[in-house]
């Protein structure tokens, strides 16, 4: 997926439809000129509705569709007739789509299946004619309901990627080619930082044709929770992982230091990830010899590892199986 095309958050400009008013109209016709009241009710107020689409990716479509505005409730009208409705809009949006008050930040609701549908601003309901308040007391109502107003603020929809296992590492940890071996996902690689600058989404094949869907998370530093590097715009993917697999690379200086960067860097962001299943690949591990491998694997005591090479493909099938144990734990 192009670098450019790749959107995960928007802001819009929401503007439902008001009401349309109810009708004042009282019959007229030729053996009744004092007929009773027959004011039909207003329609109601086009909705602004999120429709989940499991064939989008992005929410590219609407970032210079800065303003939905939905068609108003028609008034209603004599012989009781009932006013049109305003026509709703659908925005279709990729699955993992949260829809936020621009103003509050409260979350409004999250499109998570594929047709699910949350209005997020509702219409005015039409008001009632006059023939709705015709009693034994007041048999000539000379008044109707207004429409109820429209719904207007700032909308904010963020993307948070769905997938079964989020790869967490610093920048070139090897994320992206782990990711390019295991799957049919073609992520930009190279041997600088931040050679990822979009989440990538790779389908991983496992024995008897099962699958699991796999993530490569932009690279994280020290300090991301504060919005450092690529900050707080792809730490909140990671929210929507079963699995959290850390890769390593066996060149690190400090290996168990550097596990415990990324998890503090977790837990500044949202606490709750830390109580995610999580597994450890040291990678490039074909550099090292089984005498290095028993001494790193000293520094992950209690914590399940696997040494794994994406050149010569060292432990990837174990590393599959590993992830397919806890997936299904």
């Amino acid at each position: 997926m192009a670098d450019t095309n790749f959107v995960d958050y928007v802001k819009i400009m929401c503007r439902s439809g008001h009401g349309g008013a109810g009708s004042r109209h009282f019959r007229r016709e030729k053996f009744a000129p004092k007929g009773g009241p027959d004011g039909g009710d207003g329609g109601r107020g086009g909705h602004i509705i999120l429709r989940g689409n499991a064939q989008m990716w992005t929410l590219l479509h609407l970032k210079y569709r800065k303003h939905v505005f939905a068609e108003p409730g028609e008034c209603g009208g004599p012989s009781r007739s009932h006013g049109k409705d305003g026509e709703d809009i659908y925005l279709d949006v990729p699955l993992g789509t949260v829809a936020r008050d621009a103003e509050t930040g409260e979350i409004l609701f999250e499109i998570t299946e594929q047709d699910q549908t949350r209005i997020l601003a509702r219409g005015g309901r039409g008001g009632l004619g006059n023939f709705n308040f015709k009693s034994p007391t007041l048999q000539a109502p000379k008044f109707a309901q207004p429409g109820e107003p429209e719904e207007e603020g700032w909308k904010i929809l963020e993307l948070k990627i769905l997938a079964d296992v989020g790869l967490v590492g610093f920048p070139n940890a090897g994320k992206s080619t782990l990711l390019s071996v295991v799957s049919a996902a073609k992520p930009e690689i190279g041997d600088y930082p931040f050679t990822t600058l979009t989440p990538n989404l790779g389908m991983v094949a496992h024995r008897d044709s099962q699958s699991f869907v796999m993530a490569d998370i932009p690279g994280i530093i020290e300090g991301a929770h504060e919005g450092r590097g690529l900050g707080l715009r792809f730490l909140r993917h990671i929210e929507r992982n079963s699995i959290l697999l850390f890769l390593i690379p066996a060149d690190s200086k400090n290996h168990r230091e550097e596990f415990n960067i990324l998890l503090h860097e977790l837990d500044m962001f949202n606490p709750e990830l830390l109580d995610k299943k999580r597994f450890v690949a040291l990678s490039k591990a074909d550099m090292l010899d089984e005498v290095l491998m028993k001494e790193i694997s000293k520094e992950f005591k209690g914590i399940p590892h696997a040494f794994i090479s994406s050149v010569t493909g060292l432990g990837i099938v174990k590393l599959k199986d590993e992830i397919w144990k806890l997936l299904n734990a």
